[in-house]
This record gives structure tokens, C-alpha cells and sequence, in this order.
């Protein structure tokens, strides 16, 4: 049997290296959505650099202006083509990272919520004869600590999803446009 200090110093202990394998998994999580980002960056822009190295050859090797513009104006709809896609990846890189975040912070916490409920159980049954009324309170508070996460946890989820929503629409509307000011092909 365990003294309550004691308990209490535990569960520091476990509260501490639970908030570090947080913040490590965190920290991976958010490394590696960076890393994604870079890595379509470096990716668009050798295609951009590459695309418009072969573009200005095509544009210098016109013969005529009438030439120039009509070929000037087929790039446009690759080009949005192109920026559309771009959009997207990056939407899912975001979402997919976000995803992984909540995932990763959603698992840590409930685990330190488990032990810290395991820690009020274990200190209640060793309380003093008298302290059922605060034992209750301390129950109660976290209760209504986890019920709050939990709401902040669902509304965070619905605020993704609009935001993804919103997006997806942004997109849609951004490839209606442009395909209604692509000049048509004869």
C-alpha cells in the first residue's frame, strides 16, 4: 500500500513523461507533415522550372504574333490544371496531417486520463473517514474536465470538416472557372 505523497509523486512522474511522449509524437507529426509540404514544393517547382523552360522555347520558335498568342493561350488551361492539382495535394497534406495530429493527441490524452482517473481511484479508497464530499467534487471536476475536452474535441472535428468542405468547394468553383475561360480548341 502505497502513501498518498507518494502516489502523488508517481503520478507526477507518469504526468510528465506522458506530456513529453506527447509533445515527441507531436512534434514527429508535425515534422513529418512539413517534410510532405517540402517535398511537393521541390516537386512543383522543377516541373514549373522544367515546364516553362519548354513553354518559352515553343513561344520563342513562334513565326507570326497571331502564332504567339494562340500558343500563349493553350497553356492556360494545363497551367490551371496544374495549380487545381496543386491545391489538392496540398488540401491533403493538410488534412492527413491534421488528421494524424488529432489522432496522436486523442490517444496521449486518453491515455492520461485513464491514470489520472486510476490515481483519484486509488487515492479515494486510501482517503480519510470525513473527505467523501471532496473525493465526490474531484470526481465531478474531472468529469466535467473530460466532458469539456470532449466537446472541444468534437467541435474541433466539425470545424475540419468544413474547413474541408469549404475547400473542396473553393476548388470546384476555381475549376468550373477555369474551364469556362479556356479558349476552345478548333
Amino acid at each position: 500500500m502505497f502513501s498518498i505523497p507518494e502516489q502523488f509523486s508517481n503520478a507526477t512522474k507518469a504526468n510528465f513523461e506522458a506530456q513529453f511522449a506527447i509533445f515527441s509524437t507531436l512534434t514527429n507529426k508535425a515534422f513529418e507533415g512539413v517534410e510532405k509540404f517540402v517535398d511537393l514544393n521541390l516537386t512543383a517547382a522543377k516541373a514549373s522550372l522544367e515546364e516553362s523552360s519548354a513553354t518559352t522555347k515553343q513561344l520563342l520558335s513562334a513565326k507570326d504574333p497571331q502564332e504567339f498568342f494562340s500558343l500563349a493561350a493553350a497553356q492556360a488551361q494545363p497551367s490551371a490544371e496544374k495549380t487545381i492539382a496543386y491545391g489538392r495535394h496540398l488540401a491533403t497534406i493538410a488534412t492527413s496531417t491534421g488528421a494524424e495530429f488529432s489522432k496522436a493527441a486523442e490517444t496521449q490524452i486518453a491515455e492520461t486520463n485513464r491514470k489520472v482517473i486510476s490515481l483519484v481511484e486509488e487515492v479515494s479508497k486510501n482517503a480519510p473517514a470525513g473527505s467523501e464530499n471532496a473525493v465526490a467534487l474531484f470526481k465531478s471536476a474531472i468529469g466535467n474536465a473530460n466532458a469539456g475536452y470532449e466537446q472541444f474535441t468534437k467541435t474541433a472535428k466539425q470545424a475540419v470538416e468544413s474547413l474541408e468542405n469549404n475547400l473542396s468547394a473553393a476548388v470546384n468553383q476555381f475549376s468550373a472557372a477555369a474551364a469556362k475561360a479556356a479558349p476552345v480548341k478548333k
